[in-house]
């Protein structure tokens, strides 16, 4: 275990809870830190369920190409904590973060704060160097009291998709209580709302924001995007028409990630049509149906496709099933999950559409399900059901199928134990 982890070991003796839904710990830090988030300009919070960090990097890579300069904050990270910092368009090393977090905790004393809420508050300290950058700050649970919702004002939020996720930390475990839990305390700028799984979802996300007074574009009403018969990409809004070139990232969901962004940028910042095209093809999105093309376990895959994607909820699984049934070849799915999530929701998706699926268990983490116990509770739907103990053991299991596409999906732990393995 290297020195910035067995800091982050320290830290959490700073509060026994992991989770703690409250801002006066948070509040009571900043204080301590000179109250930096007040000092911040251009701020952008971004909240949902799904979607936040496509959200946020499409963006980041559009104001790139039209020379503005970001911080970013989001989680959780793939390989190392570095990848939740981000200031003046670069992440964070490991010996400054190490730095900044030390310096933190020293500020902290002898109070009380989780982990996250410490890494919040020093991503806003450091970012004092930067404080005319564009701030894109994600939330992590809900938003009403998650601890990036402390500032006064910010230039817009996007929204998500929002569905059914945490259940367990409301009190309404309904998507009406997801949907409170992250609208009901967003300030009052512009808002950019993205397309939501049903329309019934979209209409209640609406409804939560009446009171709102900020300027509102919804997908679908104010904003689109489409891919034509002859595959061309079509975006829409009241400015006008842009042809799209290809995303480099997968998956068709990821356009309306990509049109949020775009509606965003030409409201609020008025890119050029050109600085979004080029923006769109330079998207960093580790993690979502990334494909891996080299490493140790590409070369155990052969010439089958490797992917990974972190997506661990249902809404998650319909998009990773969509992208499924538009392949031309097979899928084996390799799966592990955490202990609290919809287990038997989420592999519902892919009944009748994989041509297998391997359990296996997520290295290094004590909060995961057991692949024992993860069959058991699937053991019902229709698919051919394979154990394995590792991940290569996994993927050379399914390398046998020649010219097939190997996913491991499921947990974003559990693809970051992937990369690093790779």
């Amino acid at each position: 275990m290297n020195k910035l982890q067995n800091l982050i070991s320290e830290l959490e003796k700073h509060h026994k809870k992991k989770l703690d839904l409250s801002l006066g710990r948070t509040f009571n830090l900043l204080k301590k830190l000179g109250n930096p988030q007040d000092k911040l300009n251009n701020i952008i919070t971004v909240v949902g369920t799904n979607a936040k960090a496509s959200m946020s990097y499409s963006l980041k890579a559009i104001l790139n190409q039209a020379g503005l300069k970001c911080n970013m904050y989001t989680s959780p990270h793939l390989q190392s904590y570095t990848e939740r910092f981000v200031f003046n368009d670069n992440e964070i090393d490991e010996e400054n973060l190490f730095k900044l977090l030390e310096d933190t905790e020293k500020a902290l004393g002898d109070d009380n704060a989780t982990v996250f809420e410490i890494l919040t508050c020093a991503f806003l300290k450091y970012a004092e160097s930067f404080k005319d950058n564009i701030n894109i700050i994600e939330a992590g649970l809900f938003h009403q009291f998650d601890s990036t919702n402390v500032f006064k004002k910010n230039l817009m939020t996007l929204i998500g998709v929002i569905h059914n996720d945490h259940f367990q930390w409301l009190e309404n475990k309904s998507i009406d209580g997801v949907i409170h839990e992250k609208t009901c305390k967003l300030l009052n700028s512009n808002i950019f709302v993205n397309k939501q799984v049903t329309d019934e979802i979209g209409k209640k996300v609406e409804e939560s924001l009446k009171l709102n007074t900020s300027n509102k574009y919804f997908f679908g009403k104010n904003f689109n995007i489409s891919r034509s018969d002859n595959s061309f990409i079509q975006y829409q809004d009241d400015i006008g028409e842009l042809i799209l070139p290809e995303p480099n990232i997968l998956g068709d969901h990821q356009l309306y990630n990509i049109s949020t962004s775009i509606a965003a940028s030409r409201k609020i910042f008025n890119i050029k049509d050109q600085e979004i095209k080029s923006g769109i093809q330079n998207i960093s999105l580790r993690g979502r149906l990334q494909e891996i093309k080299s490493g140790k376990l590409k070369k155990i895959a052969g010439n089958n496709r490797l992917l990974v994607d972190g997506g661990h909820n249902i809404s998650s699984s319909y998009v990773i099933a969509n992208w499924i049934k538009n392949q031309n070849q097979k899928v084996n799915l390799i799966v592990a999950m955490m202990k609290d999530k919809e287990h038997l929701e989420f592999m519902k998706s892919f009944e009748d559409i994989v041509n297998s699926v391997t359990l296996i268990d997520i290295p290094n983490q004590d909060g995961g399900i057991s692949k024992k116990e993860f069959k058991e509770k699937i053991s019902n739907l229709n698919f051919t059901l394979k154990i394995s103990d590792s991940i290569d053991g996994a993927i050379h299991l399914n390398s046998k199928d020649m010219n097939t596409i190997t996913l491991v999906t499921g947990s974003l732990y559990l693809i970051g134990e992937v990369l690093n393995l790779n």
